[in-house]
């Protein structure tokens, strides 16, 4: 029979402390939205408060409008979800004079998103949004899969995360957060870059990349060859690279892809995550994000865990012992 850990005496829920720390910015809880499975945080508010999450991360911002990848954008997988929306949005003045304004309304924790096609670009976008109230981070999409141009396979690059985070660090005191893409020989390195070039936190992970074929007319199920996977299907191994990516740094690490409980998200936490996201789940159970705080919050409570850092990281790669039992007596 395996051991089990020994955990604390229950305690009430209001006795469990779920904050942390991303750089400066204090989260109440570890709860975020994922960007692009949220919009912009405004388009749900009438049904999920937003003072309940940790923080909404936006959809992805860029220097111009962008109108996405033609239809069909999203397939249904096993245990999963292709999409391929090509980072639509509505552009940084928009963004910044319609979008910025509705969420300090509703007095929400934003982490912007940010992606551009080269340094250059986020740069522009960090110089106009970085004195802008409401933003309390900046979340840098070096991950998308869905575009052809400053997508995930050119910030794969070690060297080109670490210069365009020193770039970026310059410009701003908000922390700046890596979002890193799964589809790389050794995430460790881009995580280090991104470390070493003064990134506060890193997001593991993004989308994988992958494809699903109609096979009666032998065509993608996408408008493209290729969509981002998400969901339960890639938990198993978006756990293993936000393991591999926490060990790897010392900044805090944000885990994502799967989670759908609060015992998922959880997981994220024992395996060296600070903080989780919740993303695809939004689309089954527009309340998802919140009810993954209360059953974070519930499941803390009943094994005695006040605070997460009792639990981050206790994850241990080592087998299971197994004690054998005691011969029959005669």
């Amino acid at each position: 029979m395996s051991h089990t850990r020994a955990w604390g005496k229950p305690v009430a829920g209001s006795k469990v402390d779920l904050s942390v720390r991303i750089g400066s910015l204090m989260l109440r809880n570890p709860v975020l939205t994922a960007s692009g499975t949220f919009g912009y945080g405004d388009e749900y508010a009438h049904v999920v408060d937003l003072r309940a999450l940790g923080g909404v991360v936006t959809k992805t911002v860029t220097c111009e409008p962008r109108s996405g990848n033609p239809p069909t954008r999203i397939a249904e997988t096993p245990s999963g979800m292709l999409n391929s929306i090509g980072l639509e949005n509505v552009g940084l003045h928009r963004f910044r004079d319609e979008k910025l304004p509705r969420l300090r309304e509703l007095q929400a924790t934003v982490i912007a998103s940010v992606g551009g096609e080269t340094p250059e670009e986020l740069a522009t976008l960090l110089n106009a949004l970085g004195g802008e109230r409401g933003i309390g981070a900046f979340e840098i999409n070096f991950s998308c899969p869905n575009v052809a141009a400053g997508g995930a396979r050119f910030w794969a690059v070690p060297k080109r995360l670490e210069d365009t985070m020193g770039l970026l660090r310059r410009l701003t005191k908000l922390p700046l957060i890596a979002k890193l893409s799964p589809d790389v020989t050794d995430i460790r390195e881009t995580a280090r870059a991104c470390e070493a070039g003064g990134a506060d936190a890193l997001t593991a992970v993004n989308t994988f990349v992958g494809m699903a074929i109609d096979l009666e007319r032998v065509r993608s199920r996408l408008g493209k060859a290729t969509g981002g996977l998400s969901g339960p299907a890639i938990k198993p191994l978006a756990l293993a690279r936000c393991h591999e990516a926490a060990n790897a740094v010392r900044i805090p690490v944000i885990g994502s892809g799967g989670i759908l409980t609060g015992r998922d998200a959880l997981e994220f936490i024992a395996a060296g995550a600070t903080a989780v996201q919740v993303g695809t789940a939004t689309f089954v159970e527009a309340g998802a994000a919140p009810r993954v705080v209360s059953e974070m919050r519930e499941w803390c409570a009943r094994h005695g865990v006040k605070q997460l850092s009792e639990l981050r990281g206790t994850f241990s790669a080592a087998p299971a012992q197994v004690v054998a039992p005691e011969p029959a007596r005669p």
